[in-house]
């Protein structure tokens, strides 16, 4: 073959690949879109930064403000903050990964689609301001902000704009954290600590304390327990959400192509982590109709006759299979 038609095949071949991906990729204005191959639905991957209307939106200065209180809270609202002092330090993207736009990184993709809404924690219709601020009292252990000022608007702001090409009522692929299968057995924090040991404590150190940025204000790897972390009303205090949340995600770089633990690491390591030490929150005015807790939430009373151990760890096939029946048995009375 000569040169002049290795070139022409080898540039047929370029445009051949280039039209099937594009085909494969979601069309939207934000390229939110991402495949895993040919075969499967798009995964929703939020915009980067980069694609900020800072300029071209009346709303631009805000959106960006909203980025930045989200990637890097700490710098205005932690204990060294140059706006207020309302947090325990960490920023909302070490939960919210990659401020809120990585796939099954506990993303904010469904959030403008799907709120206001009803929810059975509060017992009645939630806003995205009360969603921001109940992660800043629990995730944050922090004060709530006044739903006028400038930071839960700018907050408020940014979440809108990531999701506001989704069709209302819907939740895209990818949405938030990715349910795991439940283990036929309790979750181990012996285990865990294991799992630990070996693939999470370089970056979060052997008592969970996390490792400060050189200038001492925010986290590069954040807290897992102490009492800069999270607190026990916290979404990822539920091992489902944690384990969850750590097997598509953890360790550092993994995402939900090439995960590096399996579900039972994850499950484990979720028993360990949320084994130790951590603030504590009232929960009183939780789940007023406590038939609705999740079979993970960890303190009762129940509506069920199981522990609040089982509750916590598992295993949570038989929680599951008690409430079906329950509840086929309401319908048939």
């Amino acid at each position: 073959m000569t040169m002049q038609k290795t070139i022409t095949v080898f540039i047929v071949l370029l445009l051949l690949i280039s039209s099937v991906q594009y085909s494969c990729k979601e069309s939207t204005t934000k390229e939110t879109g991402s495949v895993d191959s040919i075969f499967q639905q798009p995964v929703w991957v939020g915009p980067s930064a980069g694609q900020i209307p800072y300029y071209s939106r009346p709303d631009g200065k805000l959106i960006w403000y909203g980025h930045q209180l989200i990637s890097n809270t700490a710098k205005y609202l932690g204990p060294k903050g140059s706006v207020m002092q309302i947090t325990n330090g960490m920023n909302c993207q070490n939960c919210h990964l990659q401020a809120g736009t990585k796939p099954w990184g506990n993303n904010y993709a469904a959030v403008y689609s799907t709120y206001p809404k009803f929810r059975d924690r509060s017992g009645g219709i939630e806003t995205i301001y009360k969603r921001i601020n109940d992660c800043i009292e629990r995730s944050l252990n922090g004060t709530a902000l006044d739903t006028t000022s400038k930071e839960i608007q700018a907050m408020y702001a940014y979440i809108k704009w990531l999701g506001e090409d989704i069709n209302k009522g819907e939740k895209p692929k990818g949405s938030g954290i990715a349910d795991l299968p439940y283990l036929n057995r309790a979750a181990d924090p012996v285990k865990g600590k294991t799992v630990f040991v070996q693939k999470c404590e370089t970056c979060h150190a052997s008592n969970g304390e996390g490792q400060l940025n050189i200038d001492g204000i925010t986290y590069t790897y954040p807290p897992l327990w102490g009492k800069n972390s999270y607190n026990t009303g916290a979404g990822l205090f539920r091992l489902s959400r944690f384990a969850g949340y750590v097997k598509n995600n953890m360790p550092q770089e993994t995402d939900y192509h090439a995960p590096q633990l399996s579900d039972e690491e994850a499950w484990d390591v979720a028993a360990y982590v949320n084994s130790q030490p951590r603030p504590s929150k009232d929960l009183s005015n939780d789940w007023p109709d406590v038939s609705k807790k999740p079979v993970d939430h960890p303190f009762g009373p129940y509506a069920d006759t199981f522990s609040e151990q089982q509750h916590k760890f598992g295993p949570y096939g038989p929680i599951k299979d008690y409430r079906e029946k329950q509840k086929k048995s309401v319908s048939k009375n």
